[in-house]
Parts: structure tokens; C-alpha cells; sequence
């Protein structure tokens, strides 16, 4: 079943530049332990042979995986998007109507997150609590702490 995400097209690219990554250097870095390994004698006793097999297993199983992801992938037309509410790529100031804190995020697809850079997910359950609200609206999100109230203070791009 396939699972289409949007990107940004700096998001698509560094997936694109991790697929590529892995399908050159990975896949030599593997075949160089295998080789490795196989000169080392006996296959049916060699755990080096083994954890390598075992490498490289992962390794396709990740690129497969990351394949799928970058044929379901889908680039943003920002010129569509609606500016009055909270969508995918929307910076959103939201307020914490229990402790009066302000926060500032955007929404992003779940492989561009990073919380540091204030970047979440529109899968997390702030994200997904946010989508398609307006400035001045509350959105009760539930969180693994329990419920928690946000106000929609700002939107922009």
C-alpha cells in the first residue's frame, strides 16, 4: 500500500542524496567486509561471513525501504497552499493556554522533523492537532502527558 508524503524540495533532495549514499558507498562498504571475511577460510564456521551477510541484509532491506519512500514522495506547490491555515510547511506560533508559553514550529513531513530546528511532524500529535486550524482558534491536542490546549497566535510561510 503506498503512502504518499509531501516534501519540500530540500527535504526530497537530502533523501534522494541518502538513497544514492547508501546504494554506492553502502553497498561497497559491505562487499568489502564480505570479501573480507569470505578470505578468512571456512564460510560454514565464520561469524565474520555471517555478520556481514547480515550487513548487508539491513542495508538493502533500508534501501528498499527508502526507495518506496522517495517513489511515494510528492514536492509542495507552496503556491497553492492556503496562507490562512495551519498546513504542511505553515510556520505556526501557537500558545500554551496552561502555562502561558509560546511557541514557534512548522510543519514539516515526518522525515524532515527535528525538534531542535523547531520543525515537527504533521503526524505528531501536535501536528496533526494543528492542521487546519486558523489564527485565534483552540486546538485541544492529546498528548502522551494527557490533554493540553493551544492557541493559534500567528501563521506564516
Amino acid at each position: 500500500m503506498s503512502n504518499i508524503s509531501y516534501y519540500t524540495a530540500e527535504g526530497l533532495q537530502k533523501l534522494k542524496d541518502e538513497l544514492q549514499e547508501l546504494r554506492t558507498k553502502g553497498r561497497a562498504h559491505v562487499a568489502r567486509q564480505l570479501a573480507e571475511a569470505r578470505d578468512k577460510g571456512d564460510l560454514s564456521e565464520n561469524a565474520e561471513y555471517d555478520a556481514a551477510k547480515d550487513a548487508q541484509g539491513h542495508l538493502e532491506l533500508k534501501i528498499a525501504k527508502l526507495e518506496e519512500v522517495v517513489g511515494n514522495a510528492r514536492l509542495i506547490d507552496e503556491t497553492n497552499l492556503d496562507l490562512s491555515k495551519a498546513l504542511i510547511l505553515s510556520k505556526v506560533k501557537i500558545k500554551n493556554l496552561k502555562n502561558n508559553m509560546v511557541m514557534d514550529y512548522t510543519l514539516v513531513a515526518e522525515e524532515e522533523a527535528d525538534l531542535a530546528s523547531g520543525k515537527i511532524s504533521v503526524k505528531s500529535p501536535i501536528g496533526k492537532g494543528l492542521l487546519g486550524k486558523s489564527v485565534g482558534e483552540i486546538a485541544e491536542i492529546t498528548i502522551p502527558a494527557g490533554k493540553i490546549e493551544f492557541e493559534v497566535l500567528e501563521i506564516s510561510r
